[in-house]
């Protein structure tokens, strides 16, 4: 399996419009050792689960999250409750991973 060039801190999510095929799950097992934290039960999403004191530390968090996937072009769903927030991320074009899902997460992960 290549390693990618740079990290996915260093890359930018592109525009996808489809037509490609979703990250196999040989490249999302590999890639997941880039992005300690997540996790991909079913290989067409990448989870994560972050905890705060209070609600309004989640949103904080939130917002700052919304500012990160404006930049990329890349938006996770993100559910907030109360002290917790999930974020899945997805692909939707390709209907799975691809490497913009690994570039926000990293991205996630160096804000958090």
């Amino acid at each position: 399996m290549p390693q990618p060039q740079e990290s996915f801190l260093e890359k930018h999510c592109v525009p996808c419009e489809g037509g490609m095929p979703p990250l196999d799950a040989a490249h999302v097992d590999h890639y997941l050792a880039d992005v300690p934290g997540w996790t991909s039960p079913d290989r067409a999403h990448l989870v994560r689960e972050f905890a705060f004191a209070d609600f309004a530390a989640a949103m904080i968090f939130v917002n700052k999250i919304a500012a990160i996937a404006e930049a990329e072009g890349h938006h996770p769903d993100i559910h907030v409750f109360y002290n917790k927030v999930r974020l899945e991320l997805n692909t939707h074009a390709v209907g799975g991973l691809s490497e913009n899902d690994f570039i926000l997460a990293a991205k996630i992960d160096a804000m958090a």
